[in-house]
């Protein structure tokens, strides 16, 4: 099972990519222009953050830009991701860049990912499955919700986690890609996120307030005018025989771009043994 393998093995983390078909990853993605020292505070930071899933519900789909980076024992590994959200219909596609090796030369294929209410499928994933095969994972019984293990924080969960949004404070007023934007920081608690999350991601939210060592999740929230979300950054920690940081940063733009997404039939589903 891949959530076995995600919280078992220690090892190299480029073998822990081969595993999980995409490695955990670093790297928070963007930077961003000072706050407005004019700019007025949301009379209620908290619940202008909770509401931001509402908001890309109500304007349907976006581009979508992940980035993950891990480190532990010294060792940082960084993994990109790039696609679509379909908020309305809770789908989305993205394409997963896997590191390349010492050499720099390209280590894996790209990885290409079909996020769905309660799924994750993976072509290319790798680890003994035929490259025209697609891998079929039951989210809600991965540990982590697939917060983390398909090496991209699925956008849609990145943004109903921020449902339990609390000791939220306002930054500023900055930019995000040329986009006046409101900075927020806080952590969000799993559980109180899961409890009002959205039916397609409320199971893969639950598994995750009962496996990760830490129910509170810090994070950086940005804000458009119309209190879409355009980048979230989550910090989350993992205890397996030593601490492992994992920074997940989300950035949306080119809301209501036409997001499509295919499913595999039946017969290009990989039944057989996943190798270690």
């Amino acid at each position: 099972m891949v959530v076995h393998q995600h919280r078992r093995r220690r090892g190299r983390v480029g073998e822990a990519a081969l595993t999980v078909g995409v490695a955990l990853a670093v790297a928070a993605m963007g930077g961003c222009g000072g706050a407005d020292s004019d700019d007025r505070p949301p009379a209620d930071p908290a619940a202008t953050v909770r509401g931001a899933a509402d908001a890309l519900a109500k304007t349907g789909s976006a581009r979508a830009r992940t980035a993950m980076e891990m480190a532990t024992g010294g060792t940082r590994v960084t993994i990109r991701g790039e696609g679509g959200v379909d908020f309305k219909n809770r789908m989305g596609q993205l394409l997963v860049m896997l590191p390349a090796d010492v050499k720099g030369q390209a280590e894996h294929r790209p990885i290409t990912e079909l996020l769905v209410p309660g799924a994750l499928y993976m072509k290319n994933r790798g680890a003994g499955v035929p490259d025209d095969k697609w891998v079929r994972v039951d989210i809600t019984a991965l540990t982590d919700g697939n917060l983390v293990t398909g090496g991209a924080t699925d956008p849609l969960a990145a943004a109903e986690l921020l449902r339990g949004a609390q000791d939220v404070t306002y930054v500023g007023e900055t930019e995000v890609a040329g986009t006046k934007v409101r900075h927020y920081r806080g952590t969000t608690d799993i559980a109180r996120a899961a409890r009002s999350a959205s039916p397609g991601v409320k199971g893969a939210l639950e598994a995750a307030a009962k496996g990760f060592s830490k129910d509170t999740v810090p994070f950086d929230a940005y804000l458009d005018e119309q209190g879409r979300l355009r980048k979230v950054r989550h910090r989350f920690t993992y205890v397996n025989d030593g601490v492992i940081d994992v920074s997940s940063t989300t950035l949306l733009y080119g809301f209501g771009t036409p997001v499509t997404v295919v499913l595999p039939a039946s017969g290009d589903i990989y039944a057989g043994k996943i190798a270690d």
